[in-house]
């Protein structure tokens, strides 16, 4: 196969000049004053924009209400195995 155009270094260096990583802007959450992500709800109290839009607190007490569920249901599958 054969190169039909070939493209300079200039081209080549101006192609390539958008593909630099940005730094992430991070800005100060208003409610619990936590660093976070501009424009996206903070993890770590659910407020955005002057408002509750998570229920962080509660998020987490179903996590680990199902973590310990699932513990429990594991005990059991090891304590039938030793028996048989």
């Amino acid at each position: 196969m054969v190169v039909r155009m070939k493209h300079s270094k200039g081209k080549r260096n101006r192609v390539r000049s958008h593909h630099a990583l940005k730094k992430k802007a991070f800005s100060v959450c208003s409610h619990c004053k936590a660093e976070g992500i501009s424009h996206i709800v903070c993890k770590q109290c659910g407020y955005y924009n002057g408002r509750q839009v998570i229920d962080v607190l509660k998020k987490t007490a179903k996590k680990e209400k199902k973590h310990q569920h699932t513990n429990t249901e594991e005990s059991k599958k090891e304590h039938t195995h030793a028996h048989a």
